[in-house]
């Protein structure tokens, strides 16, 4: 209950949520703002004056929702973290969630974090679209989640993973969580196309480790067997040298 641990009951979200043929539309903020205080920083930032005026700043904000186009420059100026903007049309599967967030560092576009619910637990995984932020960090970031659509009115919050401890490359310092990422998210599906995109194969030893460990992740991920892929050029192990070296003739054996 609200007063009791800050957690809004299904009652008191169904009261705040936008009509049901306007979610249908597209993207529409919702104001998660339940009690009484003096903030009206939304009634001002909003630049189609969806959110209405206040008669008196104590008011609980209101929306024309039909004003509303889900721009979301109104999340960033609420204090009180309480403004979303929902898109239940972002695909078939997925919805598109905007929120703020004021942790650092900041997660990366494409990156897979935990979507959490109100309650602060994981309901689902989530994939960053975009992150809006402004250089200076005087304003609240907002992140742009595409979550499973089941999961729009859930979703209110991000935990970002620690990055993963498995490296496939070690020349590159590529993770397995990194190479599952472009296989099962990107939909990457060919030993070339992740030596282009992580340089997994483009280290000294020239992917004589890590290509065929990438091969067994698309394997398993994918069911394409690892001689039917087209595998890159090896090429002879490079061992870096010193500009003085190449420069003044000097020997091999000296730099080992």
């Amino acid at each position: 209950m609200l007063p009791v641990d800050g957690i809004p009951t299904p009652e008191d979200i169904m009261a705040k949520m936008p009509p049901p043929e306007r979610l249908a539309r597209g993207p529409v903020v919702m104001v998660e703002c339940f009690q009484q205080i003096p903030c009206d920083p939304c009634t001002h930032a909003c630049p189609r004056q969806a959110i209405l005026p206040m008669k008196d700043i104590n008011e609980i904000p209101r929306v024309d929702y039909e004003k509303c186009n889900g721009c979301g420059q109104c999340i960033s100026v609420c204090p009180g973290l309480a403004l979303f903007v929902v898109d239940l049309t972002y695909s078939e599967e997925e919805a598109l969630v905007k929120l703020p967030y004021e942790f650092l560092p900041l997660p990366a576009e494409g990156q897979v974090v935990a979507g959490l619910n109100r309650a602060g637990e994981e309901v689902c995984p989530a994939r960053v679209v975009k992150v809006v932020a402004t250089e200076k960090m005087d304003k609240t970031a907002v992140i742009w989640l595409a979550v499973p659509k089941n999961m729009a009115m859930e979703v209110r919050h991000l935990k970002v993973k620690p990055r993963g401890t498995t490296v496939i490359c070690r020349c590159e310092d590529v993770t397995l969580e990194e190479i599952e990422h472009l296989i099962k998210v990107e939909g990457v599906r060919t030993l070339e196309e992740i030596k282009r995109l992580k340089r997994c194969g483009m280290g000294p030893c020239q992917g004589r480790t890590c290509l065929p460990l990438i091969a067994r992740e698309i394997y398993r991920l994918c069911g394409t067997e690892p001689d039917s892929l087209a595998w890159p050029t090896y090429r002879p192990p490079v061992i870096p040298l010193k500009l003085g070296v190449l420069a003044g003739g000097g020997s091999d054996d000296a730099q080992a």
